[in-house]
């Protein structure tokens, strides 16, 4: 019997209600490996198998954006091996996986405070971006040295400048105008919000971006996420009426 591709029955079930930007909190990979008897740098290795079948899954069913959040500004707290293991798988994956998602027509595009990273990661992120910006596939963007908080002081500070300089009055500042200055203001709407790892909390990720989005929860480690996990986040999303501060009677008219 042939196999059932998941990513297939998801676009036959739910193809009105692909969430167009899906944000993953990939959690879970030191205790995954920690449980095996491993290193915890093992988890996060394994970890880039999830994050390729992801990708994968997204660029099949329709997902314009998938974020998500490799490390956090908060992480560097983490002990130093495993901080200078995640900078070396970081680098390593920034070396070899750049020229398949180029292959695959996916733009790169890492977020985040860059200049806490080492010279050699920094011109590596520039060499990504560079050579996957005319693509016009799936987004993948992979927040770094991000965290929620970060995006909006970032914001602030911009806007804070123009008007210093006059280009602005403080009265003109809208929802809209500084959701155009933060970092993925060139992207749909975050939709759906998923963390693995059994952690019911948003750990300073898209604040901002965050506000209407559906939030799923699953007990899965990040290295056990697989396409049929993906497949219930998104039926779950299908199945919520989002009402974005409306009545439901409105939302069907």
């Amino acid at each position: 019997m042939a196999k059932v591709d998941v990513a297939d029955q998801v676009l036959e079930f739910y193809s009105e209600s692909i969430p167009q930007h899906v944000g993953i909190i990939m959690d879970g990979n030191g205790r995954w490996a920690q449980q095996k008897g491993m290193p915890r740098v093992y988890g996060h290795k394994k970890g880039v198998d999830a994050v390729r079948e992801a990708v994968k899954f997204s660029r099949k069913v329709g997902i314009k954006s998938l974020t998500l959040f490799a490390f956090s500004s908060e992480n560097w707290k983490r002990p130093e091996d495993e901080v200078s293991g995640l900078m070396e798988l970081f680098m390593l994956v920034l070396t070899r996986e750049v020229k398949t998602l180029h292959k695959n027509n996916v733009r790169l595009k890492i977020v985040g405070d860059l200049d806490g990273f080492s010279k050699s990661i920094q011109d590596k992120v520039v060499s990504a971006h560079e050579l996957t910006k005319d693509n016009t596939g799936l987004i993948l963007n992979v927040a770094a040295n991000y965290g929620g908080r970060w995006d909006i002081v970032q914001a602030s500070k911009i806007l804070a400048e123009k008007v210093k300089s006059n280009e602005l009055n403080s009265g003109d500042i809208t929802e809209e105008l500084f959701d155009s200055v933060t970092s993925f203001s060139d992207q749909a709407p975050l939709d759906l919000m998923i963390r693995t790892g059994g952690e019911m909390r948003i750990s300073n990720f898209l604040l901002w971006q965050a506000a209407y989005a559906e939030l799923y929860f699953t007990p899965l480690y990040w290295p056990d996420f697989k396409d049929q996990t993906f497949a219930q986040a998104i039926e779950s999303f299908a199945g919520t009426e989002r009402r974005f501060g409306l009545t439901g009677e409105q939302v069907k008219d």
